[in-house]
């Protein structure tokens, strides 16, 4: 059987790949919840999807700094500017109407994926966390998007 080196998740540690998957719990469960609930619950559950989407951003754009605190050979301007943009891309779309919000958080998740293959892909060492990242932003991703397309808002 052929497979896929991209998807490979024999080498990433178990802690990490079954702590990041249960991240991606919220996403599906409120993206469910956004489909089925009627108002003012359906509204409460966007807000939050908002919310989770825009703190695990957030998040995602820390780690840069992480790995810049640990081997300063990769501070530079470029790094350590790509790792506050996706805070302030989140902040952002907390206060944006909640499909055009959706919309930001997906375009968002989507970059940070994007960079984040092309920088940890590159990196021998940590190989494992490109991967992992890559998965689970497909997750979150296609969790945003299900929420958008089903959730009754266009």
């Amino acid at each position: 059987m052929i497979k896929s080196k991209l998807f490979a998740i024999d080498n990433i540690p178990l802690s990490a790949l079954s702590l990041g998957t249960a991240g991606l719990i919220p996403f599906w469960g409120l993206a469910v919840l956004i489909i089925i609930l009627d108002p003012p619950m359906k509204d409460f559950a966007i807000q939050a999807k908002i919310t989770y989407g825009a703190l695990i951003l957030s998040f995602l754009g820390g780690i840069h700094w992480g790995v810049t605190a640990i081997n300063s050979r990769h501070a530079n301007w470029l790094r350590l500017s790509w790792g506050v943009t996706p805070t302030l891309v989140a902040w952002v779309a907390l206060f944006l109407k909640p499909s055009i919000g959706l919309i930001t958080l997906l375009i968002s998740f989507t970059a940070t994926a994007i960079v984040d293959h092309h920088i940890f892909a590159s990196d021998s060492d940590n190989a494992w966390f490109g991967k992992l990242r890559t998965i689970l932003s497909i997750g979150a991703i296609a969790a945003l998007l299900l929420a958008l397309l089903l959730g009754s808002f266009f």
